[in-house]
């Protein structure tokens, strides 16, 4: 682990949002170092929150101003094409369905990086918090025994040695040798308070972090039901529909840039702790624990003396030397002094454990294993969690994009709904050329014998055996029928000619009577129709 920094390497995007602006509110140049607690660290990021909100009020704006010009300034509706306003509205859907599909996809694998970096931090915190508290445990068990156990042996056998003097400054000095124990794991730094407050990071990030995935998960599904009910009320032309999803669609557009401001903020700010993690931790842990520990794990470097070797090793020699002094007492004492066995015996044992303490005690000491915990988490929050709140951001700006499209197509297409039922508003039931008053005509026994303009066929069968009524005569001048005929696009070579067949007055006597009933597109629709049926009409009556 000699080059266990350089295992941690900050990604290039923690220096890009490193290098954003970092701005008060009184718009005042900060220092980008992060400083959670400092009021002008946080001004600068609650500051990156009001430019998202800036950029919200301009969309709203635009959209106000193209809806006001789209409600103003109407065309005549002489001037209106279907076709063209038709094209329009599918491709602003068809585009909005697939901005929204793209959005939803990059959000949700932004959302999954940010919770597996997240995950990831929180698991290192904890591995790391256990670590701590069971360095903690090995101290305060091995020091409880030696103050309580060994105490205990030594004063049974300081008695059953009275009579010895030797015996019992042997005692004396394997007092001294605990006590000295002790000493040395009292100067042990004292984890207790760091343990906590590695146990509350990890608890408040894991539960912040399971609120905001599911709140991005529900954001996610919310806007793809919206797009998808903003395209089916476009296919079915539903105007209620469609009035819904235009609120529901200014919501998701104002939720879409509140996410954009939050994940820019929490990334630039989570970039600033990236870009150099160990100054924060070192400002973090002043006053609980040396700085020397805390470079120690941080940078785990062969190079860097172990600040817990001295004590360690007077821990070991202190071990060795009682453990010699009772083996010693075992084979002397023991055959003199027999009640003095089990004692003796008790002394080897916690000896014997502390020596198996003291072994695991060194092995959670080295730098190596914190030293992963916090690559594992350096890794995790700052390549993992960055990247995702990247692809949150692009997420956010993408569906803003797409719902911006669906409102500007929605009122359009509402007004070509409009139009169309206004121009099947216009036409007049009882008028014959209607194809709807024909299918009510056909199913009204009533109305049998009324023939429509538009059954004539061109059978000479058919003609031979019907009985033409008698063809009808207009009494206007012959200037005012020709103008009529000019004016709806009529032929004047087959106006006088009587209607066989048909039961219904030339093209240009009815045309007067209805002319001020129908719309620019359904007089477009009459006139192809009379002139097809006139050619047809003209090819038969002169062969």
């Amino acid at each position: 682990m000699s080059l266990a920094r350089v295992d941690y390497i900050p990604p290039w995007w923690t220096y890009w949002l490193h290098n954003f602006p970092h701005i008060n509110l009184r718009f005042q140049p900060t220092d980008k170092s992060f400083q959670p607690e400092d009021d002008n660290y946080q001004q600068s990021l609650i500051f990156l929150g009001c430019v998202a909100a800036a950029g919200l009020g301009l969309n709203l704006l635009c959209l106000a101003i193209y809806l006001s010009c789209l409600c103003c300034c109407r065309k005549e509706e002489e001037e209106e094409s279907k076709k063209p306003n038709s094209c329009c509205v599918t491709w602003s859907a068809v585009a909005a369905g697939l901005i929204t599909c793209v959005a939803v996809g990059v959000g949700f694998y932004g959302n999954s990086e940010t919770n597996d970096g997240v995950y990831q931090l929180t698991y290192s915190v904890y591995n790391a918090n256990h670590s701590l508290g069971g360095v903690d445990s090995l101290v305060t068990g091995t020091m409880g025994s030696m103050k309580s156990g060994l105490h205990l042996h030594l004063a049974r056998l300081d008695e059953i040695f009275a009579t010895r003097g030797d015996y019992v400054q042997t005692l004396q000095f394997m007092q001294q040798m605990a006590d000295n124990v002790i000493k040395q794991l009292l100067g042990l730094p004292d984890w207790e308070n760091a343990k906590l407050d590695l146990a509350s990071i990890a608890d408040q990030t894991a539960n912040i972090e399971y609120y905001r995935w599911l709140t991005y998960l529900l954001l996610l599904i919310v806007d793809l039901i919206i797009c998808l009910l903003a395209c089916l009320g476009l296919a079915k032309q539903s105007r209620w529909l469609l009035t819904t999803m235009m609120v529901f669609g200014v919501l998701a557009l104002i939720l879409s840039w509140t996410s954009l401001g939050a994940d820019l903020a929490t990334a630039v700010g989570t970039s600033d702790f990236c870009v150099s993690p160990d100054k924060f931790i070192m400002s973090q842990t002043k006053g609980i624990i040396s700085a020397d520990i805390v470079h120690y794990y941080l940078y785990c470097n062969q190079t860097l003396s172990n600040p817990f070797q001295q004590p360690l090793t007077i821990f070991q020699r202190s071990l060795t030397t009682m453990q010699i002094q009772i083996q010693g007492l075992l084979q002397i004492a023991v055959p003199l002094f027999p009640s003095a066995e089990r004692d003796l015996l008790g002394i080897q044992r916690l000896l014997n454990s502390s020596e198996a303490s003291l072994h695991q005690l060194t092995a959670l000491l080295d730098c190596r294993g914190l030293n992963k915990d916090y690559l594992d988490a350096m890794v995790g929050v700052c390549y993992d969690g960055v990247e995702g709140l990247l692809y949150l951001c692009l997420f956010s700006i993408l569906t803003a994009c797409a719902f911006t499209v669906m409102l500007c197509a929605i009122p359009r297409a509402w007004r070509q709904i409009a139009c169309r039922e206004r121009d099947y508003d216009d036409i007049d039931e009882e008028d014959p050329f209607n194809p709807r008053a024909r299918r009510m005509g056909s199913q009204n026994p009533n109305h049998a014998n009324m023939h429509s303009f538009c059954s004539y066929s061109s059978s000479m069968g058919s003609q031979n055996s019907l009985h033409p009524p008698a063809p009808a005569v207009s009494n206007a001048p012959m200037s005012e029928y020709m103008n009529q005929t000019a004016l709806f696009g009529g032929n004047p070579r087959y106006e006088n000619v009587p209607l066989i067949g048909r039961g219904s007055p030339p093209p240009s006597i009815y045309s007067q009577q209805y002319r001020n009933r129908y719309s620019p597109t359904m007089r477009a629709t009459y006139l192809s129709m009379t002139e097809e049926q006139s050619r047809h009409f003209g090819n038969d009556f002169q062969a």
